[in-house]
C-alpha cells in the first residue's frame, strides 16, 4: 500500500481539488483508493455535527462506505484550537487516534490520498503538521504551491526542508499567465538544481480560480435583486466602497473580477461601481434595497445585485471566508483539476 500526503504552503492553493482529482485518477487506472484528511479545517453543519465538506466529497467520487468520523479524526476547529492551548487535548492520543484510523481506511487499499490541514503548518500546536502526520502515516509528499512572486519561492524551500526526505516533489498551481513561463524557465531549473524535483506547473483557469456570482449568492445566502441579470460571471476577490464616489470608481476601475461590497444605503458608490468594467456584482449589505435608478442601470449594464441582511463587516468576513476557504468544490471541479493535471504535471510520477 502506498500513502500520498497533499500539502500546501498557504491555504487556498487548490490541495483538495488535487487530492481528489489525483485519487479518481489512480482509480480509474484500476487501483483501490481510500481518502483520509486527519485534520477537518472547512468546516460545516451537517445535522447538528460539524464536518468538513471534503471527506463527503471524497466519498462520493470514490463511490466509498468509509466513515466520515474515521476519515476525519481530528476536528480542528477554534473551539479544539482553544482547548489545545489550555492543555485539554492529548497529542499523543491524537496521533494514536490518527494512526488506527489510517491502518483501518488502508485495509485492501493500493492507495491512500492523506489531504493536509489549510498549510504544512497547521497542526503545530498538537505536534500534527503535516511533517508530523506524513511520519506518523509513512507517506510520501506532494507540496502544493502558488507562485505570485519571486519571493514564493522561499516559502517552497522552507516547506521542502521541513518535510526533508519524504518530499517526492513539488506542484505549482493556478499560476497566471504573465508568470508561467517565469516559473518553468527559472524557478523550476532553480529548485531542481536544489535537488527538489518539480511535477509541473498548472495553468490559472478561471473556473477554478474565482466562483460565480450565483454560487456566492448560494453560499452567503444573499437575495438576488435583479432576477433578469445572468449569474453567471466570475468573481476572484472583493473591493468595499467605503469612500467617496470620485476615489471608489478610481479604485474600481484598478480592479476586476470583483464583487464590490457596500451599504445598500450608498447609492453613489453603487452607481460608482457601475460604471467600472471590472466590477461582476454589487453586494449591499444592512437589508437596504437600492433604489429603482440603481437596480434599472445594473441590469441595463448586466450587473447582478445581490443583498445581504447583515452589516457590512460581518458581509466582508463572511464573503472573505468564502474566497479563503476554497471555490465551491464539486465533482465539476475535481474534473476540471483531472484535465489540467492529465496536460501539465506528471500523474504516473506523483502516483509511482
Amino acid at each position: 500500500m502506498n500513502s500520498l500526503l497533499i500539502t500546501s504552503t498557504e491555504e487556498s492553493t487548490g490541495k483538495t481539488a488535487i487530492a481528489l482529482a489525483l485519487a479518481t485518477l489512480a482509480s480509474a487506472q484500476g487501483a483501490s483508493v481510500g481518502y483520509m484528511k486527519p485534520k477537518g479545517t472547512r468546516l460545516q453543519s451537517n445535522v447538528g455535527k460539524i464536518l468538513d465538506e471534503d471527506p463527503m466529497l471524497a466519498r462520493d467520487l470514490l463511490d466509498s462506505t468509509d466513515d466520515l468520523a474515521e476519515m476525519e479524526p481530528v476536528i480542528y476547529s477554534p473551539t479544539f484550537i482553544e482547548n489545545a492551548i489550555r492543555g485539554q487535548e492529548d497529542p499523543d492520543a491524537l496521533r494514536d487516534r490518527v494512526a488506527e484510523n489510517f491502518a483501518h481506511l488502508a485495509t485492501d487499499r493500493d492507495l491512500m490520498v492523506v489531504e493536509g490541514g489549510g498549510s504544512y503548518t497547521t497542526g503545530g500546536i498538537i505536534g500534527l503538521t503535516d511533517a508530523d502526520v506524513a511520519n506518523v502515516l509513512d507517506s510520501k509528499v506532494l507540496l502544493v504551491a502558488t507562485y505570485r512572486e519571486p519571493g514564493d519561492v522561499d516559502d517552497v524551500l522552507a516547506a521542502a526542508e521541513s518535510f526533508g526526505d519524504r518530499l517526492g516533489g513539488v506542484l505549482f498551481n493556478a499560476v497566471k499567465d504573465a508568470d508561467y513561463d517565469r516559473v518553468s524557465t527559472d524557478v523550476v531549473p532553480f529548485l531542481e538544481s536544489r535537488g527538489i524535483p518539480v511535477y509541473g506547473v498548472l495553468p490559472r483557469k478561471r473556473e477554478l480560480a474565482g466562483l460565480t456570482v450565483s454560487a456566492l449568492a448560494k453560499e452567503l445566502g444573499a437575495q438576488l435583486v435583479t432576477p433578469n441579470v445572468p449569474t453567471d460571471g466570475y468573481i476572484e476577490r472583493f473591493v468595499v466602497g467605503a469612500m467617496g464616489a470620485e476615489a471608489a470608481l478610481s479604485q474600481f476601475r484598478r480592479t476586476k473580477a470583483a464583487a464590490m461590497i457596500t451599504g445598500g444605503d450608498r447609492t453613489d458608490i453603487q452607481t460608482a461601481a457601475l460604471e467600472a468594467p471590472g466590477i461582476t456584482c454589487l453586494l449591499l449589505t444592512g437589508g437596504f434595497q437600492p433604489p429603482g435608478a440603481v437596480v434599472g442601470k445594473a441590469a441595463e449594464r448586466g450587473v447582478p445585485i445581490l443583498l445581504m441582511q447583515t452589516d457590512t463587516m460581518t458581509t466582508i468576513e463572511r464573503a472573505e471566508d468564502v474566497i479563503r476557504s476554497g471555490r465551491t468544490r464539486d465533482e465539476e471541479t475535481v474534473a476540471s483539476m483531472r484535465e489540467l493535471l492529465a496536460a501539465h504535471a506528471d500523474v504516473d510520477a506523483i502516483l509511482q
